[in-house]
């Protein structure tokens, strides 16, 4: 029996299946041509954000039966509940109010009757108070000098997020502090970060919510260690050159941070959704407390329009669906995103966490599994830099992969023409790949007739194009809030729990099994398959030869 929580229980899936069957042959050519003003229909600017869709393969009827579909699958309801602080993350128990991190200060966010706005703010302002603290010099290391490198020490949604926007606003940073990031257990990110830092004037951000995160507190003690041997010893120095990002005071004490610098967060946070909240400290101390604000505002102008935009003219919900269309309908399995700035080259990277970790689930929210495809595969790298290499695939390639290329109108760094050429392979690469290279146009430029079916481009390729001002602390708010918002959409439509991650938990259980039987002295007496016990045996044994 069908779910009622299915797709596939909606008449609007059905009618779209049917549907599919009478779009699926019609070229994007054909679409330009019947309706000479799709450009300028088929585009809509909201929050800061122009998004021009005419790109792809949808009629009107499209639209309409999309935009049916979300309304029967609840999407206001759902929207409502959110950000009304309901216990929409059934799994854990729990609310769902990142949007709270970036509410104004006034504004009324109830969590189990209470108002959880001031809470937010009153850790704002310390971090405020901190960050000017360290910026302005008055915060000294233990030897009396002032800091001058920040480490932020987590994994997931604690390193993804503050390593993107550090990089995506590094125009706005501080240029006499070095910022690094360390989240692999591999003990080489933490050597390459430190290698040429000064322990007097380094301080480690630690970010782990319960202060146990295998990774980071690995990353933290060695850490610690470091900043130990480079002043003297002394277990003091700590306070000093340490602070956390975490709501476990007892064990923040225990290793030597004081808890007057322990900025903590909710469990309402998860952690892919969590830049915004105090896990956003060094990079806040990279751009400072007023360009943290401002990202802040960024976001809340997007979740205010993402709340209350009827469907057919919100930003959000319009991607979600067109993402639906082609995961579902078309079998495109990934989606490219391809920002056209170098600074938000790890942006597709956040986005991998940000919707694999969301969407990349089999079980319904009533327990049910899945009858459809969830999550496509989220991948990209800035341009030009693709074009030069996987844009081929995109082209020529067998499988359809729709994309979403980035841009703005304006540049950081003007340097001559530069942007220009920018922008116009931004709109370039939309266009051929929408409309292609006929055999005849290769034919009509005198090409050998052995090499013209090589140098035909089917076009039909969908894309999509966003377009902002400037890449500003407010625009990284607005775009990541507008995917946030894309990926809790397409959540609802198929019924799952975007905001928990139990796929995570098994291999960290088995690793904290294994870690044992790779270092005992004595030979362990193994019990998993025969592969991993072999790889272990074989470990130990390179591991002894190379002593």
């Amino acid at each position: 029996m069908t779910s009622p929580l299915s797709p596939e229980a909606r008449p609007a899936w059905s009618a779209l299946a049917t549907h599919y069957d009478m779009i699926a042959p019609l070229h994007l050519r054909d679409l330009f041509a019947q309706d000479p003003q799709r450009g300028e229909r088929l585009c809509l600017e909201a929050a800061g954000v122009f998004l021009d869709y005419s790109k792809n393969r949808v009629t009107d009827q499209t639209l309409g039966l999309l935009f049916q579909l979300a309304a029967q699958s609840g999407l206001r309801q759902r929207i409502d509940a959110m950000f009304s602080g309901e216990r929409i993350n059934l799994t854990e128990g729990r609310p769902v109010l990142h949007t709270a991190l970036r509410a104004p200060r006034g504004a009324s966010v109830l969590v189990d009757g209470e108002n959880v706005v001031p809470q937010v703010h009153e850790v704002l302002d310390r971090m405020s108070a901190f960050c000017d603290q360290v910026r302005g010099g008055a915060w000294k290391g233990h030897t009396g000098k002032p800091i001058k490198n920040v480490v932020n020490v987590g994994i997931g949604g604690s390193d993804l997020g503050p390593a993107m926007a550090y990089q995506a606003l590094q125009h706005f940073a501080r240029r006499d502090m070095r910022f690094r990031f360390v989240s692999n257990v591999d003990g080489t990110d933490f050597a390459e970060a430190t290698r040429d830092l000064d322990p007097e004037q380094t301080l480690f951000v630690i970010a782990s919510k319960t202060f146990t995160t295998l990774e980071t507190m690995t990353n933290a003690h060695t850490a610690r260690a470091w900043s130990l041997a480079g002043l003297g010893g002394d277990p003091q120095s700590v306070q000093r050159h340490f602070v956390a990002l975490s709501t476990n005071a007892e064990a923040v004490a225990a290793f030597g941070i004081d808890t007057k610098q322990m900025f903590g967060f909710w469990d309402w946070v998860g952690g892919r959704y969590s830049m915004d909240s105090a896990i956003g400290l060094s990079t806040m101390l990279a751009v400072g407390p007023g360009a943290f604000k401002d990202m802040l505002a960024g976001f809340h102008e997007m979740d205010e329009h993402f709340r209350t935009a009827p469907f057919d003219r919100n930003l959000p919900v319009i991607k979600a669906l067109l993402s639906i269309w082609y995961n579902d309908f078309f079998g495109a399995q990934t989606v490219a995103v391809l920002p056209y700035s170098q600074y938000l080259k790890r942006f597709p990277a956040y986005l991998q966490q940000l919707a694999m970790e969301s969407n990349g689930k089999h079980i319904r929210l009533d327990g049910s599994r899945v009858d459809v495809d969830t999550s496509p595969i989220y991948w990209g790298e800035p341009g030009t830099n693709g074009q030069h290499s996987f844009y081929q695939l995109i082209h020529q390639g067998t499988r359809l992969i729709p994309s979403d290329f980035i841009a703005f109108a304006h540049s950081n760094n003007p340097l001559g023409r530069h942007h220009d050429l920018l922008v116009a392979n931004v709109f370039a690469q939309a266009e051929s790949l929408a409309f292609g290279k006929t055999t005849a146009q290769v034919e009509a430029e005198g090409t050998p007739a052995a090499l013209v079916p090589h140098r035909v481009f089917d076009g039909n390729r969908p894309s999509n194009v966003l377009m902002l001002d400037r890449l500003t602390p407010k625009a990284l708010g607005r775009l990541v809030a507008l995917y946030e918002h894309d990926v809790f959409t397409q959540g609802v439509i198929w019924g799952i729990d975007s905001f928990d991650q139990w796929g995570v938990e098994l291999g960290k259980v088995l690793a904290s099994r294994i870690v044992p039987e790779l270092v005992d002295e004595s030979t362990p007496d193994l019990s998993h398959d025969s592969s991993t016990n072999a790889l272990i045996r074989r470990y130990r044994e390179l591991k002894r030869a190379g002593h």
